[in-house]
This record gives structure tokens, C-alpha cells and sequence, in this order.
């Protein structure tokens, strides 16, 4: 327990904005929050105690040596900066990867990532939820690289029942090998949201009403991987890796989940259709839906930077398109 005391009225507490983003800041500082209570009380008066109780549910911030394991590359996968700072490297005998010691069953997601500079054409950086087998669900961010000077494409994918197909791709607005930017996955029974630096890029909605099949039974962890897709990823297939500008490096920070964990066939948060109160507590996450503000935002990024929708490929779906697609 955290107890706060004030002997006079703060402002502290004078916006939730400023009280929610105490508590980011607490977390991609690297403090790790489960199932933590914290407690912060002042006194409006001598004779007023106020109290304000927030749980965190399953919340977890930034240490990678603590969250994720390097499954492959033989050295190139790194973990540095005392678990602040991770990085996957592709060279001609291989790329890297790593996973998340945790699955999860529905959660918001983040992680900061800053891609291969330079003439990246040919490799993919992976980074994305997934489960195992023949029936896996999947929820994909994947980069392609590119001819220096040309721009990186945003694959994003939804995999339910070990079918994917529903590609959409963008361009991103801003140089992501320049800095360190912020990927993230929104993930509940109802909606899969995708963001980038929290502008909602696209939103996936359950259609099982309609006979769409939806990833909500199946846990997931968290996996990236740096690795040679020369045969496809640019041009489709036409940009060669040029492995005289090898090693490539992505780099990763601010690994945050607001998750529910799931351990021996049950999960860590109370139901899997938490109740008002319970979704308060973990952050609002498992009924957030997008304003008119956020709506506006997808709006304008798909207007001006998607470059690939299935929704719209009738070619590809001579027969008719999905039907999500069509759905209002």
C-alpha cells in the first residue's frame, strides 16, 4: 500500500488528467503494478478526509528482463540498460526475436519501438498478439522496410480461428526510425483497436452476430521478431536485402500492459465481463470505445495515409466482400 497525506488541499487531484497521468509516468518509469492499491487521501478540511482508491488490474510497466524472454538469434537480441531498453538485430545468417512470459486474455497493449534506419528493404519487424496452433488467433502490427528516403508500410492484420485476410496498410506520418513511437493494441470481447502514439489508426468490431469469427477464446502472448523477407515485404519482393548495410537493429522501450493475465486456464481480472466497477478499476479499457474526437482522428488518418484496405478490394473478393465489410 501507497498512502498519501496532505495536511492542506492539493491540486494534485485537480484533473483526472493529471491524476491518470501521475500514474502513467509511474508506470513507464518502471515501477511494476499488480494488483497494487493505491491509496491517496488530503484533507479538504480538519474535519474532511477525502479518499481516492484506484486499482490497477494486471498492470505491468518496463522491465525486460522481467516481462519477455529472447527466443531466438543466437546473441542478437539484447537486453540492455538494466531491462529499460531492448533491441533485435538481422544480419545475413539471421534475425531475432522474443515473446512475453505472460499470456493474456484482452488488455491494452503499448510498447514503444524505433525501426531499422536507413535502406531497411527487405526486412520486417514484427511485433504482435498471438496464440498457437492450426486455429491461432492473431492480432499483427508488422513494418516493411524500404529504399532509404522511401516510406516504411504499416501492415496491420486479424487472425481469428487461424484465418487472417483482413489486411490494412498505411504509411506512417512521421519518420519511425527517427525516434521512439508508441504501438499500441486495444484488445476486448467487443472491439480490437489499433493506435500509433495514441491516434487510432483502425478498429476492428465483433461481426459474430453476422457469422464473422472474432478472437476472444483463445489466450495470447506477446511476440517480435526482426527478420529477411526480401522475397515479398518490398515491392513485393522486387527491394532486395542489401546485406552490406547489416546488422539491422529495431529497438524497443515502454513496454506497458493494462492486461488481464491468464495463468492455469483462469485469468486475473474477476470476470471476463467485468462489471461497471471492475472496469473502472482496470483503467476503463474493457469498454472503451472511440469518441467523436477519436473517430475523427481514424478518419483522417485513413483519408490520408491507408494504402491498402481489403474492405475495398473487390478484385481480390470477386464473389463479394467480406461481410464485415458491408456491415453499418
Amino acid at each position: 500500500m501507497i498512502n498519501f497525506e496532505f495536511t492542506e488541499k492539493s491540486n494534485f487531484f485537480s484533473s483526472d488528467t493529471s491524476f491518470l497521468q501521475t500514474i502513467q509516468n509511474i508506470a513507464l518509469n518502471g515501477t511494476h503494478l499488480f494488483f497494487f492499491f493505491f491509496f491517496f487521501s488530503y484533507f479538504n478540511s480538519p474535519d474532511n478526509l477525502c479518499s481516492i482508491e484506484l486499482f490497477l488490474m494486471a498492470a505491468s510497466a518496463g522491465n525486460f528482463y522481467q516481462d519477455f524472454d529472447i527466443t531466438w538469434g543466437d546473441g542478437r537480441g539484447k537486453v540492455l540498460n538494466d531491462g529499460d531498453l531492448l533491441t533485435l538485430s538481422l544480419d545475413k545468417a539471421s534475425g531475432s526475436g522474443f515473446q512475453s512470459k505472460n499470456v493474456y486474455m484482452f488488455g491494452k497493449i503499448d510498447m514503444q519501438l524505433k525501426l531499422v534506419p536507413g535502406n531497411s528493404a527487405g526486412t520486417v519487424t514484427a511485433y504482435y498478439l498471438s496464440s498457437q496452433g492450426p486455429t491461432h488467433d492473431e492480432i499483427d502490427f508488422e513494418f516493411l522496410g524500404n529504399l532509404s528516403g522511401d516510406p516504411y508500410i504499416l501492415h496491420t492484420n486479424v487472425f481469428s480461428q487461424g484465418r487472417g485476410n483482413r489486411e490494412q496498410q498505411f504509411y506512417l506520418w512521421f519518420d519511425p526510425t527517427a525516434d521512439f513511437h508508441t504501438y499500441s493494441i486495444l484488445w476486448y470481447p467487443q472491439r480490437i483497436i489499433f493506435s500509433v502514439d495514441g491516434t487510432p489508426i483502425r478498429e476492428f468490431k465483433n461481426s459474430e452476430s453476422i457469422g464473422v469469427a472474432y478472437p476472444k477464446n483463445q489466450p495470447m502472448r506477446i511476440y517480435s521478431s526482426l527478420w529477411n523477407a526480401d522475397d515479398w515485404a518490398t515491392r513485393g519482393g522486387l527491394g532486395k536485402t542489401d546485406w552490406s548495410k547489416a546488422p539491422f537493429t529495431a529497438s524497443y522501450r515502454n513496454f506497458n500492459a493494462n492486461a488481464c493475465i491468464w495463468s492455469s486456464g483462469s485469468s486475473s481480472c474477476s470476470s471476463t465481463s467485468p462489471s461497471s466497477t471492475s472496469t473502472s478499476k482496470n483503467g476503463g479499457w474493457y469498454s472503451q470505445e472511440l469518441d467523436s474526437t477519436s473517430q475523427e482522428r481514424m478518419k483522417w488518418v485513413q483519408k490520408n495515409y491507408m494504402i491498402y484496405n481489403y474492405c475495398t478490394d473487390t478484385k481480390r473478393f470477386p464473389q463479394g466482400l467480406p461481410p464485415e465489410c458491408t456491415a453499418s
